[in-house]
């Protein structure tokens, strides 16, 4: 009995693991079907924001590689990083000449979501580039 339930256990975390994609195009190790990104929307350009950014990743955290990442239908930037022991990844993509969209997902060494942690990331990118000051 205490085999079966065992096995039944190993069967139902090896189900729920997997695959992730991010919103950098890349695929990670994690937990699907849970909330993990937060949009933010800008009347600023996208260089303005990548800038923005790279520095809230660099200040609370590593950054560990930024970029552009070309899709069928725009191009977008991108920001990796760690913060807090999480991975971070940022894309900044402009949806018409006037906004821009930020997409910030976050992810434990688990495979969870730390929503908290992209609600920030988010909020500091805003108030980075509203006040334009430079770390």
């Amino acid at each position: 009995m205490n085999t079966k339930c065992l096995v039944a256990l190993l069967a139902g975390l090896v189900a729920t693991a997997g695959c992730v994609n991010t919103v950098t195009g890349a695929k990670t190790g994690g937990v699907p079907f849970i909330r993990d990104t937060v949009e933010g929307r800008y009347k600023l350009p996208p260089d303005v924001i990548f800038a923005a950014a790279k520095e809230v990743i660099k200040a609370d955290g590593v950054l560990t590689s930024f970029g552009t990442s070309l899709t069928s239908t725009n191009e977008a930037k991108v920001v990796q990083g760690r913060v807090n022991e999480r991975t971070v990844w940022v894309r900044i993509e402009p949806i018409d000449p006037q906004v821009t969209s930020v997409l910030v997902q976050t992810r434990t060494n688990g495979g969870g979501s730390d929503m908290d942690l992209a609600h920030q990331i988010d909020k500091e990118i805003a108030v980075r580039v509203a006040s334009g000051s430079r770390r």
